[in-house]
C-alpha cells in the first residue's frame, strides 16, 4: 500500500475535473443528457466541488443515453489525453458500467493488480436500467443482478475476499468464461422506459432499496462544481436524503480516505 497525499490528491482532482468537462463537451456536442451522482454530487451541494479526500468521479444516463455515449465516445474523446473502456470494447473488463481514464497515469486500487487492461485515473460512467415496478419481477431482478456482480467480481475476489470458503467460491466462479457472464448481464437490461425506478445493474443499491427513481437521472440542471458548471440532479435534496441520509453532515475522520492504492503515477 501506499500514502496518497494531499498534494497527490489535489492532481488526481486535476485530472478528474478534465474528464468530466470532457464528458461534459461530448454530452452537450451530441445533445446527450448526464448527471454528476454519488460523491460528486454530494461533492458540488456539500462542498462546492470535491470532497477534500475524494479520489474519483462518477457520472451517470438512462441507458439509452448512455449506449449513445459509448457510441460517440469512441470517436469524440479526446484520444491524446484519456482513453475509454467498458465490457464491449476492453478484453478482461468486468465492470458493468464504462470508465473514461487519462493517459500517461497510474491509479492502481488494491487487489486489482492483475487485471489486464490499463488502469489509469478514472471517471466512472454508470448506466442507469429499468427496475420491473412488481415486487415480485423486482425481487427476481435484483437476485440475478446480485448473482451477475459476483460473478464478474469473482476475478479479484478469489484473492482478495477474507474467507478461505469465499475464496474458493470466487476461485470455481471466475472459471465461467467471461462472454458467457457478459451474456447474463444483458439479459438484464430491461427495455422499459416507464418504470418508477432505475439503478446500475451491476453496483450494489442503496441498502433496503430497489434503485434510484428515474425522474432524478432524467430531469436534471446546471450544478458549480469547483469552478465549473455541468449537469446534475435536479431534485438534489431527495436524491442526496435517499442515498446518504443526512448528508450535510460529515462522515467521522476514519471515514474520510482515499481507496486503498498500491500504485500511483500522477506526472506526466
Amino acid at each position: 500500500m501506499i500514502e496518497v497525499t494531499t498534494e497527490d490528491l489535489k492532481k488526481l482532482q486535476a485530472f478528474e475535473l478534465e474528464m468530466l468537462e470532457e464528458v461534459d463537451r461530448i454530452c452537450k456536442k451530441h445533445n446527450i443528457n448526464y448527471t454528476i451522482i454519488g460523491g460528486t454530487l454530494l461533492g458540488a451541494v456539500r462542498h462546492g466541488g470535491f470532497i477534500p479526500w475524494d479520489d474519483d468521479a462518477d457520472v451517470a444516463m438512462l441507458r439509452p443515453e448512455y449506449d449513445r455515449f459509448c457510441e460517440v465516445c469512441q470517436k469524440e474523446l479526446d484520444q491524446d489525453r484519456f482513453y475509454f473502456q467498458n465490457m464491449d470494447i476492453t478484453p478482461g473488463y468486468r465492470w458493468g458500467y464504462a470508465k473514461i481514464r487519462r493517459k500517461g497515469t497510474i491509479f492502481l486500487r488494491e487487489n486489482q493488480e492483475k487485471m489486464p487492461y490499463e488502469q489509469g485515473i478514472f471517471l466512472d460512467v454508470f448506466p442507469q436500467d429499468a427496475v420491473p415496478d412488481n415486487k415480485i419481477l423486482r425481487d427476481i431482478h435484483s437476485f440475478r443482478c446480485f448473482l451477475v456482480r459476483k460473478f464478474l467480481w469473482s476475478e479479484i475476489g478469489k484473492g482478495s475476499d477474507k474467507s478461505k470458503g469465499m475464496r474458493l467460491l470466487f476461485t470455481i466462479m471466475s472459471l465461467v468464461p467471461l462472454k458467457v457472464i457478459r451474456k447474463w448481464y444483458k439479459g438484464l437490461i430491461i427495455n422499459d422506459d416507464k418504470t418508477n425506478l432505475v439503478r446500475t445493474l451491476t453496483f450494489p443499491a442503496p441498502k433496503g432499496k430497489f434503485g434510484y427513481k428515474r425522474y432524478w437521472i432524467r430531469d436534471t440542471a446546471d450544478i458549480k462544481f469547483e469552478d465549473k458548471v455541468f449537469s446534475g440532479v435536479k431534485d438534489y435534496d431527495g436524491w442526496l436524503k435517499w442515498e446518504f441520509g443526512d448528508y450535510m453532515k460529515m462522515p467521522p475522520k476514519d471515514k474520510q480516505k482515499v481507496h486503498p492504492v498500491t500504485k500511483l503515477k500522477l506526472d506526466l
